[in-house]
């Protein structure tokens, strides 16, 4: 008598799993909170606050990511205020947000994001598309994605 296998077909396996949404794109947000270089950062604060966010990426007329503003930044900056006793009124996003922002391309499997989450140490990416930012993926992003890929690829 033959030995029977119990396992299912390895092919049919494999395909359901490219099936899978994995890229950035399928679990990125897209409704940002956004906001304007010359906003005041107490407002900016108030909207954090409001929103429940630590942060959310700075835009131009043109949609076009010039900055990302953060709790830290805010932090960074009441902290300054009072140092050198200024006031806070005038402040605004530009002279606070970090200019230099490193992006992630849409494509990108979630599994590399996530690396590069480890890698770098920060809270949110945004995401950019013919100059435009078309959203943003975070880290809570990357455990929704690990929770509804779970048991599926790895």
């Amino acid at each position: 008598m033959g030995i029977k296998s119990f396992l299912a077909s390895r092919k049919n396996q494999q395909k359901a799993c490219t099936d899978l949404p994995i890229k950035v794109s399928d679990y990125m947000s897209r409704n940002l909170i956004t906001f304007k270089s010359e906003e005041l950062i107490e407002k900016v604060i108030d909207s954090l606050i409001k929103n429940r966010i630590s942060g959310g990426p700075v835009v131009n007329d043109a949609h076009e990511l010039v900055g990302i503003i953060s709790e830290g930044d805010c932090i960074k900056q009441i902290s300054e205020s009072r140092y050198h006793n200024l006031p806070m009124e005038n402040n605004t996003v530009e002279k606070c947000m970090v200019k230099n922002v490193e992006t992630i391309d849409g494509n990108m499997n979630i599994f590399d994001a996530a690396n590069k989450f480890l890698e770098s140490k920060r809270r949110r990416f945004p995401i950019v598309e013919n100059g435009k930012l078309v959203g943003q993926i975070s880290q809570k992003d990357i455990l929704k994605a690990a929770l509804a890929l779970k048991g599926h690829t790895w």
